[in-house]
């Protein structure tokens, strides 16, 4: 491979995680303005009861208490927010799921090692069985250096998740990294988005449809059928809207329905 190609390839992988990171703060961001906006109820409805309960006690502390509070930072998200648990472990660890999708560009479906993934292919069953995913679209593709078409986004735009993080699982099943930092995700193969930060990923996947490398960090958990391949495949070749390398497909992808299905 040519050093062009191979700082091609780097480049688009640093965009890749970037991308990653920028869709986290702004969840970030939301997150903290809903605790906020909160914590703002909260206070007016304490407030409110306070000021039958305390009334006529001494003014001086009740002063001292508001000049404390006026003066305090709004709360990091990791101390705001309140993390939605795991859904409860229902799946049989030692079989094999298949996750089956119907979109607008034909069915799209793929297996699922519960034994290598337990708390990934759990998840997604508990929100398939919801029809968490119904209605989604898979709004992002990449078709330089990585070659990948994101989905599981109930928002649209990279931001949307679950409410929980689902931790890593199997990241060494693709094998030791080499010398780039990088493994292969071979055409096919189905993995967890995150944040680039340890355990964060939540429920957005992607779905390799040319060999690409990408560091080893990324939760390997299924694998497309050829059919399925197939059907990825197209949407990438139609390439993105606006001709750039990274954004929504020009072949809009809707999940109508998901479901997860013991094989």
């Amino acid at each position: 491979m040519s050093s062009s190609e191979q700082r091609r390839r780097q480049l688009a992988r640093e965009k890749f995680e970037r991308q990653q990171k920028r869709r986290e703060e702004a969840r970030r961001r939301t997150r903290r303005i809903t605790a906020i906006v909160a914590a703002s109820v909260a206070v007016v409805a304490v407030v409110g009861v306070s000021a039958f309960v305390v009334a006529g006690k001494d003014d001086g502390k009740d002063k001292k208490s508001d000049a404390a509070a006026s003066q305090s930072p709004a709360p990091e998200p990791s101390e705001s927010e309140s993390k939605a648990p795991l859904p409860a472990m229902k799946i049989d660890k030692k079989a094999t799921y298949t996750l089956s999708l119907t979109t607008s560009q034909g069915d799209i479906g793929f297996s699922m090692d519960a034994a290598k993934t337990p708390q990934t292919v759990n998840s997604f069953k508990a929100l398939a069985d919801k029809g968490y995913f119904d209605g989604t679209k898979c709004h992002r593709l990449t078709t330089q250096g990585i070659f990948v078409l994101q989905c599981g986004d109930p928002k649209g735009d990279g931001t949307g998740g679950p409410g929980y993080n689902i931790p890593d699982e199997n990241l060494d099943a693709l094998g030791k990294a080499g010398a780039d930092g990088t493994v292969v995700y071979l055409p096919g193969t189905v993995a967890m988005a995150n944040t680039g930060q340890p355990d964060s990923g939540g429920s957005q996947f992607f779905l390799v449809y040319k060999e690409t490398k990408l560091p080893p960090t990324y939760t390997p958990f299924g694998t497309m059928d050829d059919a399925s391949l197939k059907a990825v495949q197209k949407v990438g070749e139609a390439g993105v809207e606006g001709g750039a390398g990274d954004g929504a497909p020009k072949k809009a992808v809707t999940v109508e329905k998901a479901s997860v299905e013991k094989s």
